[in-house]
């Protein structure tokens, strides 16, 4: 039946015509200068192109575009001009080459995906599809719809990341678990030897050592399933002294100076301080790997007024904020990385396993408290990290 379409649907002229009212509004829609009284089709496509999402652009038969709508203006990035005169050249190879292929032949080529570099934006994704306005005609003129499929492979990735992120949490804390247990009797019988062998040359070196695992272990802990922070009254200042205390022993080997500079007053969180302190040792440690000798490693604390709200804090974060600065005059890092400092598994150390940072961040978001860095390569990275002071 004419009209009509082998799959039973009535075809875009054929439902144009059923119309008369539709008819003669769509003849108004759209006339593109210099050219002719358009076919049905084409009347009836350039009436829908301009309610769908996607990026929609209407090409002659004669290769030249007819329209396009702003969607289509600004994931191809044309210039003010560009959109005032579209041209067929101003389109990338690979939708020339799909517009030419359903001109020249009357069907639909196979969709494609179109890499595009949009200006510092990086590259986006399009799945191009183009399509004739009267099937198995040729030079009848093609639809080009374009659709942004940079967001959906964001989510992907996201969501392959949160796989693996529970893959290896769930390996995690099953070797955890069963190395703590193995660990308690171990270390019972290490102290009880080393109480019979106090003058022994590597007392200390073993204590030390079995409570380094310990606390690897209980790193794996926290990155697998972190126990619920048990929440009190902390003294901000005792912590990061603590803190320096643990790493002494590195700061004098590599004859770093400590400049502290506390003026934060009150100092009083709500919080916990064993985690608040395995969040500001790692970014002690990787301050001291980014010095050299005679290094300078900085740390500040301010009150911020009421007012302020840093970005990044949760909404329920009111009130007065205490502003703790970390800096180092190391050698900085690369801008490339800086986008990925907080991403699992991501490390520049040969040895590195790419979890400080991401864990320390969630400790201070669990803190109601929020995170920045900022960078220079050979001057060095500054860390501020923002926190709530508790109503008096």
């Amino acid at each position: 039946m004419a009209g009509t379409e082998s799959n039973g649907r009535r075809s875009p002229e054929r439902l144009v015509r059923s119309r008369p009212q539709a008819k003669r509004n769509v003849a108004s829609i759209i006339q593109p200068p210099g050219i002719a009284q358009p076919a049905e089709g084409l009347r009836f496509a350039d009436l829908l192109h301009d309610c769908l999402a996607a990026g929609v652009i209407l090409i002659d038969g004669k290769k030249k575009v007819a329209s396009l709508n702003s969607q289509a203006r600004t994931l191809l990035g044309l210039s003010p001009d560009q959109a005032a005169r579209p041209s067929l050249a101003a389109l990338p190879v690979a939708l020339r080459t799909m517009v030419r292929q359903a001109l020249s032949s009357g069907k639909s080529p196979a969709d494609r995906q179109v890499q595009l570099r949009t200006g510092g934006q990086g590259t986006a994704t399009l799945q191009a599809s183009a399509v004739p306005l009267q099937a198995g005609r040729k030079n009848s003129g093609v639809v080009l719809v374009l659709n942004d499929l940079t967001p959906v492979q964001q989510i992907e990735q996201h969501i392959q990341q949160l796989d693996r992120l529970a893959s290896v949490g769930t390996l995690a804390a099953g070797i955890a678990h069963e190395i703590k247990n193995a660990l308690v009797a171990g270390k019972t019988f290490v102290d009880l030897l080393l109480e019979k062998h106090k003058d022994a040359e590597l007392v200390e070196v073993v204590r030390r050592e079995m409570g380094r695992i310990d606390a690897l272990v209980s790193r794996m802990r926290n990155f697998a399933g972190p126990d619920r922070p048990a929440f009190r009254e902390v003294c901000l200042h005792e912590v990061l002294d603590h803190s320096l205390r643990l790493i002494q022993p590195q700061l004098e080997a590599k004859l770093v100076s400590v400049n502290r500079s506390y003026l934060a007053s009150p100092d009083v969180l709500h919080g916990d301080d064993y985690q608040l302190q395995q969040a500001f040792v790692n970014l002690f440690l990787n301050a001291l790997e980014a010095m050299g000798p005679n290094g300078t490693l900085s740390v500040a604390t301010k009150l911020l007024p009421d007012s302020t709200v840093p970005d990044g804090l949760p909404k329920a974060a009111q009130g007065t904020q205490l502003r703790l600065t970390i800096q180092d005059n190391g050698i900085g890092i690369p801008p490339q990385n800086m986008a990925r400092l907080f991403e699992p598994f991501f490390t520049t150390k040969p040895t590195g396993t790419g979890l400080g940072l991401l864990i320390t961040r969630r400790i201070i978001q669990e803190h109601r408290g929020a995170i920045t860095v900022e960078s220079q390569p050979d001057q060095g990275t500054t860390f501020q990290i923002t926190l709530p002071i508790p109503p008096a």
